[in-house]
């Protein structure tokens, strides 16, 4: 099974594409694993919320495929620890999908027909991080589940 992690927008900062490419290649060595980038929505400044979160919608579709498990990243999803999220990464790798694509949205969320299609919606925290963060904070947590997985040392408890 591969994993896939679409996201809204590039990735800014060169400190975070750092942290990201370096998490990337740890990720690697355990799954097949592509970062997908979509572009931002233009003129988003001049579209209600609603009709922003449907296009960005429109563009995420295209990147999944039937058979996928999809699992859109939103504050409002379910919280777990980590080793609560190697267990769940395991029970997905069991499943037969064909890929898992984790999805993290833009800056508004998710559009609600979207969010009846996932799988599952999980939340890194209750706290609000910037959606670039948040793109370094998953695939180091993605890392961390798969050595979890694997018992090895990298977690600690």
């Amino acid at each position: 099974m591969k994993i896939k992690l679409i996201l809204v927008g590039k990735t800014e900062e060169d400190y975070l594409k750092t942290g990201i490419r370096e998490y990337e290649m740890r990720v690697k060595r355990y799954v097949p694993f592509e970062i997908i980038e979509i572009p931002s929505i233009k003129n988003a400044a001049n579209l209600p919320q609603a009709e922003h979160c449907l296009q960005e919608s429109v563009l995420l579709r295209r990147k999944i495929s039937l058979g996928d498990i999809v699992i859109l990243l939103d504050e409002h999803g379910r919280e777990m620890r980590s080793t609560e999220f190697a267990s769940f990464l395991n029970k997905q790798f069991l499943s037969g999908g064909k890929n898992l694509v984790f999805i993290v949205g833009g800056p508004f969320g998710f559009d609600p027909l979207l969010k009846k299609q996932a799988s599952s919606i999980l939340s890194l925290s209750k706290m609000t991080f910037s959606h670039q963060m948040v793109r370094l904070f998953f695939i180091e947590q993605l890392y961390r589940g798969l050595t979890i997985m694997r018992g090895e040392s990298y977690h600690h408890e």
